[in-house]
């Protein structure tokens, strides 16, 4: 009888042994494919580190060249007025000189005129016309 008891609890051994063999190769595989993954995403965070770099970099390039652009769109507006102002003050000059001559022109004294009629200027109907219509382009400018 012992020897039957001894045959009994050598079979069940045998079975554990074969199932222990496969259960080992799978965790040989599944170590293997757990160690292929995290390569992979390890490889997939450095993709994703140098992709948000060269994003960066290029947001950064991006705003520089914005506000280089956005300096240089100011100074020519700055120029422009300058320019503008420099124009206005121009033609204001010569409406004032305009305005000038045609008095002088008004103010000419002939020969045995008297000094009355001198100090009236003398300015006809065409000269007058002239000057108003100078007159209501600088005001229309100023108004713009």
């Amino acid at each position: 009888m012992a020897s039957s008891d001894s045959s009994t609890a050598t079979l069940p051994l045998a079975p554990k042994k074969e199932n222990v063999t496969p259960i080992g190769s799978k965790i040989a595989e599944l170590n293997e494919s757990r160690t292929e993954l995290l390569s992979r995403i390890q490889g997939l965070k450095q993709d994703l580190q140098g992709w948000r770099s060269k994003l960066d970099t290029q947001v950064k390039i991006y705003r520089d060249e914005l506000s280089e652009l956005k300096k240089s769109l100011n100074v020519e507006v700055v120029q422009l007025r300058t320019e503008f102002q420099e124009l206005k003050n121009t033609l204001q000059q010569q409406q004032e000189d305009v305005t000038a001559s045609l008095r002088n022109l008004g103010l000419q004294d002939s020969p045995g005129d008297d000094a009355k009629e001198a100090q009236e200027p003398n300015v006809d109907a065409e000269d007058q016309e002239v000057l108003a219509s100078v007159e209501e382009d600088i005001e229309k400018k100023d108004e713009n």
